[in-house]
């Protein structure tokens, strides 16, 4: 992989003329990182290998010829730019390249001057692309709730109840188990509620009691030692906005009666002072414990709890959606081999079978991990068996559904795993049903839909 230094365009110059591509590389050293290719084949090793910014190519070269190295360059997830170089004579063949996809053509002997110009505008051209795919990338994630990849009847239901209460003012409890995706759903809440202030996120266990409370609710100048000014807490900060707290089952006694009164009265007071100061802030918690159970323990304020449990979103765990496993799968695979410059990658049918029969105790957190591990270490374009952890290789699954492979086909990898189920459960539906983490009422639907008697 390329390393750039100080920021500089890396450039891969392709050409077995040794003059011509040394030559180059003299002028370009002082403002680029260049990196040279004696010929064709070796090009495209390069090109599939790293990410440049520019490729500067002859067209005319023994083996693999300057369309070929185009061709290699086409076929990265971000193109970059190519600039072929050609002879006079040879003019055609360097606009059929530019209508091939190239960005421009340079005459040799290769004017220095017009290069540059060409240079310029080719890495203009890459920088404004790069930011609005960044920007489509980043609308994408952040304000639709499309994002979330999520394909199973139950994860449906969870989507289908954020949409119904994200535009009202309740306070929202989200359940589930640590890593099963809490917080993607408090942010989906948020940005589809029409609240026009920010979101703000506090995870509670990481604070002790003292330093929570001034980060919720803020303090004034002199309040406690080292408060040398006025600071407002995240209740303030996140006024017309949203104000998530995870592990909101790790808050002392004092904080729970502070936040209570929030609740009910849109009011605080800053630690140390005595002005009411009041918040439209919406407040979503998340947490992996029984708050019940912690009521009856005594463990928890049952006011509270009511108060926060007003609409409450359970976030099933990744064994009981099994129809998302191979969709998550792929999801990520782009993401990380796109983050990692590695090109378009796939995996193969045994190893995402044996994806899909482990029992993932950490959820969705556990399954990004372990893609991001498996494409970063991958070798190529392909993730193989060898690639998955060893711990999930051998951990502990029943025997895996035949799961499609290269094309990642969701209807045929659903279709299986029911097969699977039922054969398992020795034709019982509502065993089936129980092992798919779906209802009999799905399962009887998704029966009905791929014709399976």
């Amino acid at each position: 992989m390329i390393t750039k230094k100080n920021s500089q365009p890396a450039i891969l110059i392709v050409d077995d003329e040794r003059n011509t591509r040394e030559a180059l590389a003299r002028y370009l050293r002082p403002k680029y990182e260049v990196t040279m290719a004696e010929d064709g084949i070796r090009g495209i090793n390069l090109v599939q290998r790293n990410d440049y910014d520019l490729i500067l190519t002859d067209l005319r070269m023994p083996g693999a010829d300057g369309m070929s190295v185009l061709d290699a360059a086409l076929k990265k997830k971000s193109p970059p730019p190519c600039i072929v170089f050609t002879a006079y004579g040879s003019i055609e063949s360097a606009v059929n390249a530019v209508k091939g996809g190239a960005f421009d053509f340079v005459t040799k002997p290769v004017n220095l001057d017009r290069l540059e110009i060409v240079i310029n505008r080719a890495l203009e051209s890459k920088m404004l692309k790069d930011e609005n795919r960044m920007l489509r990338k980043k609308l994408h994630n952040e304000f639709k709730i499309d994002c979330i990849v999520a394909k199973s009847a139950p994860m449906q239901e969870v989507l289908e109840t954020v949409r119904q209460v994200a535009p009202t003012r309740s306070t929202i409890l989200i359940t589930g188990e640590s890593g099963s995706g809490k917080e993607v759903i408090a942010q989906a809440i948020h940005q589809i509620s029409g609240r026009k202030g920010p979101i703000m996120a506090v995870h509670c266990a990481a604070l002790p009691p003292t330093l929570l409370e001034s980060e919720l609710f803020g303090h004034e100048k002199g309040a406690f030692t080292g408060a040398v000014e006025q600071k407002k807490g995240r209740f303030e900060l996140a006024d017309n906005g949203t104000l998530f707290l995870d592990e909101i089952g790790e808050i002392e006694p004092q904080i729970q009666v502070k936040l209570l009164r929030v609740l009910e009265t849109r009011t605080f007071e800053r630690v140390g002072g005595v002005e009411q100061v009041f918040t439209d802030t919406r407040l979503i918690s998340a947490t992996n414990r029984d708050l019940r159970n912690m009521v009856a323990e005594g463990k928890f304020r049952e006011d509270l709890f009511y108060r926060l449990d007003v609409v409450n979103i359970h976030i099933p765990p990744l064994r009981e959606r099994l129809e998302d496993i191979p969709i998550l799968v792929k999801t990520f695979i782009d993401e990380f081999a796109e983050d990692n410059g590695k090109g378009q990658q796939s995996i193969s049918e045994e190893a995402l079978s044996v994806l899909c029969g482990y029992k993932w105790p950490g959820n969705i957190r556990e399954l990004r991990n372990c893609i991001e591990r498996m494409v970063v270490l991958s070798r190529g374009p392909l993730l193989q068996l060898d690639n998955v952890p060893v711990g999930i290789r051998g951990g502990e699954s029943g025997a895996p559904a035949a799961i499609s492979s290269t094309t990642l086909d969701l209807d045929r990898n659903e279709k299986m795993l029911i097969l699977k189920a039922l054969e398992e459960c020795g034709g019982n539906r509502t065993n089936a049903a129980d092992k798919l983490g779906i209802s009999r009422r799905t399962l009887h639907r998704k029966l009905k839909e791929y014709s399976i008697n």
